[in-house]
């Protein structure tokens, strides 16, 4: 039985290794067109080859192509990218909006005469005994009161200065957009207001609440909207895509007022050119407005 199965493997050898002629001929006229000496051996060794390379073929076409977009379990590179953007921009809104909430919670807070709440967390306590401190006037301190009171002791009217700056000073603006300030406010030049560079499409807001007492277009402006706010004070949207509010619009802070554009021919790219005018001059908006 031993030697059995060696002359049993050995005929299964010699039967691949058997050499077999294929020969191509021509049906009309009997010419020898192609002759290869095959074996089963190599026939099977040239079709594994063949395969091996066919799949790896396959599979890198399929990896590093964009048809392997078509096959079900695989996303789009630029659907991730977007779903990635997406969750990026969610978070900077929901960080926004919860600063935003603190702010007015602030403001509330100031008008009623209540706490301020932090934006930042509270500073560990100290071990430090605040209670027991001493406060004293040193000489020098008392030297210096005594001669303050002594240049107010005949004034009749408090030193108050009630100009123009410090009337707008004390209203509460809303940004009109957010992006980079390409142009100063310049009167020397006739430039009245700052050119905001921004991305194209992105909604314009009011500063304040107030009544559209102009919404046009101009040849050199673009679409143009002017909003007139209580106080004297007027606002200057330039070079708008497309205006969403018409003359007679009441508008209140923070509503869409137009859609940042590059319309008119003082213009080289997408921007809004903003002015603001208290009481009749023009006034820098970087002053009043962070951009």
């Amino acid at each position: 039985m031993a030697e059995q199965a060696p002359s049993k493997r050995k005929k299964v050898i010699a039967k691949l290794r058997n050499k077999f002629r294929l020969v191509i001929i021509n049906d009309d006229t009997f010419e020898e067109k192609l002759s290869l000496l095959l074996s089963l051996l190599n026939v099977f060794t040239l079709v594994g080859i063949i395969t091996i390379l066919f799949a790896i073929s396959l599979i890198s076409l399929i990896a590093f192509t964009p048809l392997r977009e078509f096959i079900p379990g695989y996303s789009d590179v630029k659907t991730k990218k977007m779903a990635a953007y997406a969750a990026f921009k969610a978070d900077s809104l929901e960080e926004a909006i919860n600063r935003s909430q603190i702010y007015l919670q602030n403001i509330k807070g100031v008008l009623e005469g209540n706490l301020i709440n932090s934006l930042y967390e509270e500073p560990a306590a100290t071990s430090l005994q605040y209670d027991t401190i001493q406060l004293r006037k040193s000489k020098l301190d008392s030297a210096i009161r005594k001669q303050v009171e002594e240049e107010d002791k005949f004034n009749i009217v408090p030193n108050v200065v009630n100009t123009r700056e410090n009337d707008i000073a004390s209203f509460f603006f809303f940004p009109p957009i957010s992006g980079t300030i390409t142009s100063t406010f310049n009167p020397s030049i006739k430039h009245y207001g700052i050119d905001v560079a921004a991305k194209e499409n992105e909604a314009v807001k009011s500063v304040y609440q107030g009544t559209v007492i102009l919404a046009t277009w101009s040849f050199e402006d673009g679409n143009v909207i002017q909003i007139q706010h209580p106080n004297d004070l007027i606002s200057v949207y330039k070079h708008n895509s497309a205006l969403l509010k018409k003359t007679g619009d009441s508008v209140k802070p923070g509503e869409v007022i137009a859609i940042v554009g590059n319309s008119g021919e003082n213009t080289t790219g997408p921007h809004l050119h903003f002015e603001l005018w208290y009481k009749g001059v023009a006034v820098d908006p970087q002053n009043y407005i962070a951009f």
